[in-house]
């Protein structure tokens, strides 16, 4: 019943109707599949009930050979005006977009273009959000505990942590959804205040794991309804230009219950797109989709980034994060860590070098102790060696002069890099253990 009330709601704004009542809502609509006109009001439907009725009263007062040929003409001549007037028809807001490149990601003027941050944060005059110490509590429960982050504009930030880490929380106290327990915030320039919740509604947008689609309305539809409650102007070009964005415009008559989830996902993505937001939140935005739509997501992402838009991503994926983030926190209620993934590698674990010979070494500890910038090493196999270094690019020259000293073959010497998926372990592995 929700998406009938959507789909009745959203006609107020097509041009595909006549008749009018006063709350302005067409009084017949513009049938997409199959003939004619079909009845959406109470005054559409009493004048079709009017116009059946005097149709049959007309045909019964016939008499004789005469009431046959009446009625195959009156069939006739409606058939003809459906097939004349219904059926699917262009829409304005489907119209493609001419020569416009396939790369535009975002309606409205656009942003400067950033390269990828390799910067720990961001500096006063570049923030466009902020938190200090924000805190929420339900009742008993510590939900988020004093989170404190800065993040600069046109960066994407990711958002790491457990399931009930307090990420969702988070997310819905910036974007005004939920009221703080205690703490500040900053977000687009705004103090997070009921008072200019409204204003900073309508410079962010919210993309949560269930795009919450209406699936009997097609795309275009979703997006018109939704414009309409942004109180947007320049709809249909808005709406031509998100759905280009996304790569939609062809698919922007197709019920959105007909889509595979990769494809709602997309249409989500275009109706945060809508009122060009500078702050997009994005929860989990490629869960669930396979290999290809989660590079056409990601490919998305990284445009936004190029335009200037802040995105603030949530995701369980962290080889995603490590791919498309700037800089990352992990949550797990309190803030653990906040910084690149290059610095958080340095920052956790020490540089180390792995070295595979040949055959072992006679006498390791005298050829590797040895070598400049070595401080200790350990056995990893028969024909492997770790070696913690103080600075990789110093130690790795310095221990293949060594090894060929000792007459070592050398089949590799490389620095071990850990992953995200590292550093996020070891810190959700550190609170596990506290916690006990």
């Amino acid at each position: 019943m929700q998406g009938v009330h959507a789909e009745r709601t959203a006609t107020k704004q097509k041009v595909a109707g006549w008749g009018e009542g006063l709350s302005g809502t067409p009084w017949f609509r513009r049938r997409q599949v199959g003939l004619g006109w079909r009845p959406v009001t109470w005054q559409g439907w009493l004048i079709t009930a009017a116009s059946v009725a005097v149709m049959i009263g007309v045909v019964t007062s016939l008499r004789g050979a005469v009431r046959l040929p009446v009625l195959i003409v009156v069939v006739v001549a409606y058939t003809g005006a459906g097939w004349l007037t219904g059926g699917r028809f262009p829409e304005p807001v489907a119209e493609p977009v001419d020569d416009e490149p396939a790369q535009r990601v975002a309606p409205g003027p656009s942003r400067p273009a950033r390269a990828r941050r390799a910067v720990s944060g961001p500096s006063s005059g570049d923030r466009i959000l902020s938190a200090d110490r924000l805190t929420k509590r339900f009742g008993e429960r510590l939900a988020v505990d004093e989170v404190s982050l800065e993040i600069a504009t046109g960066e994407v930030f990711g958002f790491l942590g457990p399931n009930g880490a307090g990420k969702t929380t988070t997310v819905r106290m910036l974007g005004t959804l939920i009221a703080p327990t205690s703490g500040e915030a900053m977000v687009a320039g705004l103090a997070l205040d009921p008072a200019n919740g409204t204003e900073i509604r309508q410079r962010i947008a919210v993309m949560p794991e269930n795009p919450g689609l209406y699936l009997r309305l097609t795309a275009a539809e979703n997006l018109e309804f939704f414009a309409g409650l942004y109180g947007l102007d320049d709809q249909a070009g808005r709406i031509r230009t998100a759905l280009a964005a996304v790569n939609l415009a062809d698919r922007a008559n197709d019920l959105c219950g007909n889509l595979s989830k990769g494809l709602r996902q997309r249409v989500g993505l275009a109706r945060a797109l809508l009122n060009d937001p500078a702050i997009l939140f994005l929860d989990e935005p490629t869960s669930g989709l396979d290999p290809v739509a989660t590079r056409e997501v990601h490919d998305l992402i990284e445009g936004l980034r190029d335009r200037g838009v802040t995105v603030f991503l949530t995701t369980h994926r962290l080889e995603e994060a490590e791919r498309l983030c700037d800089r990352v926190a992990i949550l797990n209620t309190r803030l653990r860590i906040v910084g690149t993934p290059a610095e958080l590698r340095d920052r956790l674990f020490s540089k180390t070098l792995l070295v595979r010979t040949a055959a072992p070494l006679g006498e390791p500890d005298r050829v590797l102790s040895g070598a400049a910038g070595v401080e200790s090493w350990r056995r990893e196999d028969s024909d492997g060696y770790v070696l913690t270094v103080s600075d990789a690019t110093t130690a790795a020259p310095a221990v293949a002069r060594a090894l060929v000293a000792a007459g070592a073959d050398i089949l590799s010497i490389a620095e071990s890099r850990h992953s995200l998926e590292d550093i996020y372990l070891q810190l959700i592995d550190d609170d596990v253990e506290a916690a006990r």
